[in-house]
């Protein structure tokens, strides 16, 4: 019995494809007659069928325009293969900041878009190099606060109003950006605190699922040298004191994304713990992360308003 044809031997369809690269078809349509980077074969009704070669171009296209190459240019690059791209991409972002672009304007917001519009390919690889760049290129707080953060939020947006549809797109922005700020910490430092003081507890409160903010926070402590305990995600009361009891750490961030998650109760419950011997004993300063703790009753914990600024105070303390 005859095998059937897989897929790359018989191309796949203009929609198809769109649906995948997460454009519209009229934008391959438009890329084929202006600048010649459609199929190289069509089917006995004309119809176009995009093949691995055609595929592999045309997704570097998406790249190129994403960066903010201009179409003409981006089409020469990705016509001559997979090396002239990066090159190109290398070569727009240069002439950008030669021209005077602040470090907050127009290059940051392009590459916030590009981020988005590469999650909604799901193209992981153009993901994971986006986000890498950011990071060398502005330092990790501003990479957080104005590419990684809006390209998030952009993202939820799609997801939100789509259904369930761009699901697996957030979730392949998520992984990649958590990846992204582990590689940024680095290797944990050596500790070298005084006997005395103990590390920064990072932690999610009970019920609160969004770690991905003090991930963020637990990069730059250990870019700045000081040690940390990650615990993440929604971490039960009754364990969260347990370690603070064991640690006897100098501070402890707890966030809280939502109102109905903000627990004021465990927050001070936390600010009051004491240790030490007797005429020495201390306690940790208790930092309150997230949105959820907005108009909540919490009196004398500090609420920094972004990373850099909890970064300021938590090196401080």
């Amino acid at each position: 019995m005859p095998e059937s044809p897989s897929p790359d031997d018989v191309g796949l369809t203009t929609g198809t494809l769109a649906r995948r690269l997460g454009v519209a078809p009229t934008t391959l349509r438009s890329w084929d007659r202006r600048y010649g980077l459609g199929p190289v074969s069509r089917d006995s009704g004309r119809h176009r069928r995009w093949r691995p070669d055609d595929v592999a171009v045309v997704e570097a296209m998406c790249r190129l325009t994403s960066a903010g190459v201009p179409p003409a240019e981006a089409a020469r690059a990705a016509r001559a293969g997979a090396d002239a791209p990066t090159r190109t991409a290398d070569v727009a972002s240069s002439r950008s900041r030669a021209a005077g672009a602040l470090p907050l304007g127009g290059d940051v917001r392009q590459e916030c878009r590009g981020l988005a519009r590469a999650a909604v390919r799901l193209d992981a690889p153009a993901v994971e190099g986006r986000l890498a760049a950011a990071v060398e290129r502005h330092g990790l707080v501003v990479a957080w606060q104005e590419v990684m953060v809006p390209a998030l939020h952009a993202v939820g947006r799609k997801w939100a109003s789509s259904g369930d549809r761009y699901v697996a797109v957030e979730h392949l922005l998520s992984w990649h950006v958590s990846t992204t700020l582990r590689r940024a910490a680095g290797r944990p430092a050596p500790d070298r605190r005084p006997a005395a003081t103990g590390p920064v507890v990072l932690a999610c409160v009970p019920g609160e699922q969004h770690a991905l903010p003090l991930e963020a926070l637990d990069a730059g402590l250990r870019q700045l040298g000081l040690s940390t305990r990650m615990f993440g995600a929604a971490v039960p009361a009754e364990a969260l004191v347990a370690a603070v009891h064991r640690l006897g750490p100098v501070a402890v961030v707890l966030w809280a994304q939502a109102r109905s998650t903000a627990s004021p109760a465990l927050a001070r419950q936390v600010a009051d713990m004491r240790w030490g011997v007797t005429g020495a004993r201390r306690g940790p300063t208790v930092v309150l992360g997230g949105p959820g703790w907005a108009g909540r009753p919490t009196p004398g914990l500090p609420r920094p308003a972004g990373l850099g600024e909890a970064l300021a105070l938590l090196s401080r303390a």
